[in-house]
């Protein structure tokens, strides 16, 4: 628009656009006092189409406060792209033109993290044509008057996006006009305008000769690598002249005027010829790229003595035989993975080749039967650490140098050989040990370790099969393995030592002494207690989605907001979506805080919406604000069973089914907790809450057990409380029988237990009752308050969480709790 005047000829095609192209009708327009809106013309417009005219008082724009923030939205970002580009003043109209065409494909808030071209015509926009404004091109113009023998393209500057056109608008630097082209070539670093492209400082170095006077390079680097000279004989030539330095003073480019900068900059000028030592060390670099095939790395002698002891290795622990190819036998094909390994600092440590069997060539019931190979569970972990800090017993930690090696196989298994390895035509290498990559490795390297640890002493536990526990004179030694990362305590460290011992002697072991980091688990421990946090995964999950900037909230789930299946349109890709989920499922280890949240999140993983997509990035900013919590094992503990249960009735908007959530401590150390939708439709509140006390009585069952093999007393009965009134008269007498007559029977083990006394009933306030964070969004205050009460360790403030209540006394209050965080920290 070039005049005031012509406002009214564009309110009237708004209109209609809006009539036509959406079916609405414009019912109200909120303007200022302008002639522009307050003249005949358009006050006859608006009475004559049904319009209410809302005006401002004068010099009052704060009652039109939506368009007026708009329009400081579009001059913001207009005034970025003049900055940037450094256009002429008279492009300004153009700019804002970009800006609007931009602004109208952003996410905003407002719209729930749509764009308002998404809303407008229920699609997402396309981002594959937007360029840089400002920027050099190169535009095919289409002039008849052109002979065969003119140049066919023009250089312009982009200046935007026609409206109606699958083309961009640009501007003739030469001819000195604006026209439209659909064929146009981009140099997006590159401003015209600008007196000194910032993209200078990606020119090409002039090459120095290596034999150049050290007296060139002395201002740069004051320890130059020592150069070989080159024989007299046979002089070097370079093809370009030595350089020749100025001693004039250096000023800083002028295009860094257009920059805002709040930190203070140095007038030093900037080095834009490196040294020898700088260079070779940037040519060193190359050295470190990790080749992704074999043929990559045979042109390296590192990855070519990578390979060597590879292959040693496994010739030593006997791996394989070669032999030929059995009649009607089938190979199994291998590859080479490649990985460099780098000190804590960052310095090279050295170059690994591994060989990796390609199991996904195996065939089932041939070259494999039983895959199955377990592993600790999380509550056995968290009640192993709980365990051990309130016996104040040493925890150690070891990890088996290659173990899935160490696995013999029960199937007849030939490979074919590696590459770089010779063998006689026809044979083949038969496998006698496990390979990494082989279906059953795993298994087979569990089953190994098994008989190693049986054949010392240990026993296995029947309730996790990776525990194992020796009696010794002042208690037993405990060992908790994952795979191939294993704990280990024990009253004294001599008994730790002896185990260390026997399995090095069996398999090559790495002591990384007191357990630190398990699993990803940040262990931190003293005199008070152990904590166990997640933080450094959290930050990795920040970094990955983007969200570092970003402000925490302080709920896992926005308050009210109620999550079910097609609420919207379904994301495009749900594999990010998927991968977040799966991060948040297992970071559930160490917070029980974000349990309801992920189970809400994990029901749609087919098909997720943005709705849901928005709710796993506000639960990533709630860990934003919360990354250092976790869990917290006092050392002064009672090991004495207490569950709390809850359920949400008919919770599921999809399904209608109740939700169940509970917690259970040992002591004053939480130790397991769970959100899971209930298998059928409870018809009501007594119901669900009712097989929320199964599901907890058999959990408590299972910990009971454990802590059996753990050679602790579970104390009867244990404490179950719950606040619902009619679920525990139903546990204690067989009532509202019209009402209870369907339940299945596996829901009245909540009833034998009362009876043989392994639980005691306890009505709580529903108030007071912790098992609600497990089952509901709650708000902001109520959600600290509880999770403060579940004694997590913090490590930054939190909102108080109101002192303790009822028979919670004993609990860690938050105080303590960051006590501990100091003592840790000293």
């Amino acid at each position: 628009m070039r005049y005031k005047h012509q406002s009214l000829s564009i309110l009237q095609n708004f209109s209609k656009l809006v009539h036509t192209q959406f079916d609405k009708r414009i019912k109200c327009i909120r303007s200022d006092n302008g002639s522009e809106f307050i003249s005949t013309q358009c006050q006859s417009f608006f009475t004559d189409s049904g319009i209410i005219h809302q005006r401002s008082c004068t010099y009052t724009p704060q009652q039109n406060g939506i368009v007026e923030r708009k329009h400081r939205h579009l001059l913001d970002i207009a005034r970025s792209l003049m900055f940037q580009s450094s256009l002429p003043r008279h492009f300004w109209g153009d700019a804002i033109l970009v800006a609007t065409y931009l602004i109208n494909r952003f996410p905003t808030v407002t719209l729930n993290w749509k764009t308002p071209f998404e809303v407008l015509y229920n699609k997402q926009p396309s981002y594959s044509h937007l360029r840089v404004f400002g920027c050099l091109c190169y535009a095919v113009n289409p002039d008849p008057q052109k002979t065969k023998f003119d140049k066919r393209g023009s250089k312009c500057i982009f200046l935007g996006y026609p409206p109606g056109q699958k083309a961009y608008k640009v501007f003739d630097l030469e001819a000195k006009h604006t026209f439209v082209s659909r064929d146009v070539l981009f140099h997006e670093l590159i401003f015209p305008f600008a007196q000194h492209s910032p993209t200078d400082c990606f020119s090409p170095l002039p090459q120095i000769p290596l034999d150049a006077d050290a007296s060139d390079t002395s201002s740069l680097s004051s320890h130059p690598l020592p150069i070989d000279p080159s024989p007299t004989s046979n002089p070097v030539h370079s093809p370009f002249p030595p350089v020749r330095r100025a001693q004039r003073s250096h000023q800083k480019p002028t295009w860094l005027s257009d920059f805002v900068c709040t930190f203070d900059t140095s007038s030093n000028p900037v080095i834009t010829c490196y040294s020898p030592a700088y260079l070779g060390f940037v040519a060193s670099l190359s050295l470190l790229q990790e080749p992704r095939c074999y043929k990559q790395a045979s042109t390296s002698p590192q990855w070519v003595d990578a390979m060597k002891h590879e292959i040693q290795a496994l010739e030593r622990n006997g791996t394989w035989e070669v032999v030929p190819l059995p009649d009607g036998k089938q190979t199994v094909g291998c590859k080479w993975v490649f990985k460099v390994k780098l000190k804590d600092d960052g310095s090279l440590d050295r170059y690994k080749a591994r060989l990796v069997a390609k199991g996904y060539t195996q065939v089932e019931g041939v070259d494999y039967t039983e895959r199955f190979s377990p592993v600790a569970k999380a509550v056995t972990v968290r009640l192993f650490l709980a365990i051990g800090t309130a016996k104040q017993w040493p925890i150690h930690q070891i990890d088996i140098n290659n173990a899935f090696l160490h696995g013999h196989l029960d199937e007849e298994i030939f490979m074919t050989a590696p590459e770089g390895y010779d063998v006689p035509p026809g044979h083949v290498c038969k496998l006698i040990r496990s390979l990494y990559g082989l279906k059953q490795a795993s298994r087979q390297w569990n089953l190994e370790f098994t008989r190693s640890l049986l054949n010392f002493g240990f026993l296995q536990s029947m309730h996790d099969h990776c525990l194992f526990l020796k009696k010794v004179s002042s208690g037993y030694v405990g060992l908790l393995v994952y795979v191939d990362d294993v704990l280990i305590m024990a009253p004294s460290e001599d008994f730790i030592a002896e185990i260390k011992t026997y399995l090095d002697g069996l398999f090559t072991i790495k002591d990384l002494g007191m357990a630190r980091y398990f699993l990803g688990l940040q262990i931190a421990r003293s005199a008070l207690g152990t904590s166990v946090t997640q933080s450094k995964y959290i930050s990795d999950i920040i970094t990955d989605c983007g969200l570092t900037n970003s402000k925490s909230v302080v709920t896992p789930l926005p308050q009210g907001v109620k999550l079910h299946s097609a609420s919207d349109a379904f994301l495009s890709d749900p594999e990010p979506y998927r991968r977040l989920v799966g991060r948040l499922l297992y970071l559930g280890f160490t917070r029980p805080d974000i349990s309801h949240g992920v189970q809400q999140l994990s029901q749609f993983l087919q098909k997720p919406c943005q709705a849901h997509w928005h709710a796993a990035l506000h639960m990533v900013r709630y860990l934003k604000g919360s990354s250092t919590q976790g869990l917290f094992f006092p050392s002064s503990n009672s090991l004495r069973l207490r569950a709390y249960c809850d359920a949400d009735w008919g919770s599921c908007l999809d399904s209608r089914r109740s939700l169940t959530g509970f917690c259970v401590f040992l002591g004053d150390a939480l130790v397991s907790w769970k959100t899971k939708k209930q298998c059928t439709v409870s018809r009501s509140s007594a119901e669900a809450e009712y097989r929320s006390m199964a599901a907890t009585v058999c959990e408590l069952k299972w910990i009971s057990y454990l802590l059996h093999d753990f050679d602790v007393l579970a104390s009867t009965p244990i404490l179950l409380h719950c606040d619902n009134q009619a679920a525990l008269h139903i546990m204690a007498n067989p009532v509202f029988h019209e009402r209870t007559k369907h339940l299945d029977i596996d829901c009245h083990i909540v009833r034998d237990c009362y009876k043989s006394g392994f639980v005691s009933p306890s009505f709580i306030r529903s108030k007071e009752q912790l098992a609600d964070v497990f089952t509901k969004t709650l708000p902001g205050a109520v959600f600290h308050t509880l999770v403060c009460k579940l004694g997590l360790f913090a490590g930054t403030p939190r909102p108080t969480c109101g002192g303790a209540v009822g028979n919670m006394s004993n609990l860690p209050l938050e105080g303590v709790i960051r006590n501990t965080f100091c003592d840790l920290q000293n």
